[in-house]
């Protein structure tokens, strides 16, 4: 592994508190990405996470949540403990009082793409949450409006998914003029 990943199972104290804190409470595995903390959590603690980083860590934004699908990638390179799914759940939260920034990452098979929203905790990340839902078809339990939100409403499928090859399925996103 180079400089430029580290891992363990338990975040030591003086590489990342908040890291530290998420190990210890919901038995998360910490990896550091390009000098930032990364958490690899269980999906259904999310929310709880979520809750923790902005009542006890001050974190004050959830700046991005996005998907990522990995049909074509099995092999991909996890930290020991983690077990691959299809799907990664990634969420970036960021704390302006202290300065910093931390991802969480949620492994989502494909038999069941649901994980709780941060939507109730973090506002910021409504938009975030149905985009992910309308590109992958992951579902946000406790989402207030979970609607498509770039494909037409009758549009079936999720265009992000690999389950078909490049450039197989036409998308026709809701501010196109006409079809293509």
């Amino acid at each position: 592994m180079s400089d430029e990943a580290t891992e363990t199972n338990n975040a030591p104290v003086d590489v990342d508190d908040v890291a530290t804190v998420l190990c210890a409470q919901f038995g998360a595995i910490y990896r550091d990405s390009l000098a930032q903390p990364v958490v690899y959590l269980e999906r259904s603690k999310l929310a709880e996470a979520a809750k923790l980083l902005r009542d006890e860590q001050q974190f004050t934004m959830c700046v991005d949540v996005t998907a990522v699908d990995h049909l074509t990638n099995p092999a991909r390179n996890l930290p020991s403990g983690v077990e691959p799914e299809r799907f990664e759940v990634i969420a970036n939260f960021l704390s302006h009082a202290r300065n910093r920034r931390i991802r969480v990452i949620c492994e989502v098979p494909s038999t069941d793409p649901t994980v709780p929203s941060v939507t109730p905790i973090f506002s910021g990340a409504n938009f975030a949450e149905r985009e992910v839902f309308d590109l992958f078809g992951i579902n946000f339990e406790g989402h207030p409006d979970l609607t498509r939100i770039m494909m037409p409403d009758e549009w079936e499928g999720h265009p992000l998914r690999k389950d078909f090859a490049a450039a197989r399925v036409p998308v026709t996103f809701k501010t196109d003029p006409s079809p293509r």
